[in-house]
């Protein structure tokens, strides 16, 4: 299938059209096929540890991960499983539940049928499912026993764990070509190869289209922008995107979102991960918020309502707009997952932030609702718009505060159950 052309430069209005690929049904999430992109991330507790990743597991749900991956190593994993989605239950958390399994994922998954049976999906990695004789009959279990729990599977190719005899094979031919093409460009041919024959025989063993995702992950930026590319542009089943072993903070970050976001442009992917290393004690949730920023931010999906904010300068001495709008951003994503369901519709609030006259006035008009905080010099009054008109002037050692107050007002008046008319400006 043909790669969606780029819309001139001059013409750029938004993403281009998504590459049609296959429906997926992932327990209640649908992946592909038109269907909105899907933020999924994976623990790192360990899975035998029941309580642990019940917690780690709904902490991720609570952030927005729409599909939770957990690994399946050994048997304790495996018979910890069921009781991982039990809880989950208890707790109201319908998340669909992913089992990551290298190596010995078919041992597994035959020892502990219920833990078959509890997963929404299977993670195979073809480039260790097995080895030499083993790899068709022990991949053919995996995909026999997804067939018979009505499962879906990930096949996902991995740059570091990559099928070394299909390698070695294609490296061979393309050494005995008259003008041989460079060896990254052989290993991310392996890589796409990797994940098409793996689907293409998982479909032999009766495993429909409509029951797989592919990914093919590299951790160099270039590299996974060509292997999707290629894999897009051969195929049409539903593709996960990431970037793995993305590092650490603003490393992990900025790499993750170059490389999925010329992608994600290009109108490929419908399942996205931002595999970031947590910095010690960190917040596993942070992958979270990346991959709905990024969608966010890219007019794809809504997610929470955006605070725009001035970056400072020597007109803004004060810390007091950094304060307020990190106080805003904190208490609204705090409090989105509450929202959802008390807010329809609030996801698409804008609010403002703005440290001084320049730019204060004319961005806190754009927004639903913002203030413009005084500057360096300038007198200490913050007049505050409400769906771009003059509302109130905030004066005193209360503004933060009080501005505060007005937009979880304006969030009541606007989204809530008695939801008004938008708010009438005033002095």
């Amino acid at each position: 299938m043909n790669k969606p052309e780029k819309p001139p430069q001059d013409d750029v209005a938004g993403p281009s059209a998504r590459h049609k690929t296959t429906q997926v049904m992932v327990g209640n999430v649908a992946v592909g096929g038109g269907a909105p992109i899907v933020v999924q991330s994976m623990t790192n507790t360990d899975t035998a540890d029941i309580d642990g990743t019940i917690a780690q597991v709904a902490a991720l749900s609570r952030a927005g991960s729409e599909m939770v991956r957990i690994t399946v190593d050994r048997d304790e994993a495996a018979a910890a499983v069921p009781h991982i989605r039990d809880g989950l239950r208890k707790r109201g958390i319908t998340t669909p539940l992913i089992g990551d399994f290298h190596y010995i994922g078919h041992k597994l998954l035959a020892d502990y049928p219920a833990c078959a049976e509890a997963l929404d999906k299977y993670r195979i990695n073809p480039g260790n499912v097995g080895f030499k004789n083993k790899r068709d009959t022990q991949f053919a279990d995996i995909i026999e026993i997804a067939n018979k729990n009505n499962k879906a599977v990930r096949i996902g190719a991995n740059w570091g764990s990559l099928d070394q005899e299909l390698l070695t094979k294609l490296m061979d031919e393309n050494t005995a070509l008259p003008n041989p093409r460079d060896a990254r460009a052989v290993m991310r041919e392996a890589m796409v190869q990797s994940a098409l024959l793996s689907a293409a025989r998982a479909q032999e063993l009766g495993m429909p289209k409509n029951k797989m995702i592919l990914s093919a992950k590299v951790s160099a930026v270039q590299d996974l922008i060509a292997v999707y590319e290629v894999l897009a542009e051969r195929s049409d089943y539903a593709i996960h995107l990431g970037l793995t072993e993305a590092g650490m903070g603003s490393k992990g970050i900025v790499a993750s979102s170059a490389a999925l976001g010329i992608l994600l442009q290009e109108g490929i992917g419908d399942t996205i991960r931002i595999s970031l290393t947590p910095e010690p004690g960190g917040d596993r949730t942070l992958e979270v918020q990346v991959a709905q920023e990024l969608l966010q931010t890219m007019g794809f999906r809504t997610f929470v309502p955006l605070v725009a904010a001035c970056p400072g300068c020597g007109r803004t001495t004060s810390t007091t707009f950094q304060e307020l709008a990190r106080s805003i951003q904190d208490f609204i994503r705090e409090e989105m997952p509450g929202w959802k369901t008390q807010y329809p519709g609030v996801e698409a609030l804008n609010v403002a932030v703005m440290g001084c006259i320049v730019n204060g006035p004319g961005e806190s008009k754009h927004a639903n609702i913002g203030i413009s905080l005084p500057g360096t010099g300038e007198a200490p009054a913050a007049p505050v718009f409400v769906d771009g008109k003059k509302f109130r002037t905030l004066r005193g050692p209360s503004i933060a505060a009080d501005f505060k107050a007005l937009v979880i007002d304006y969030i009541d008046q606007r989204y809530g159950a008695n939801a008004k008319a938008p708010v009438t400006a005033a002095e």
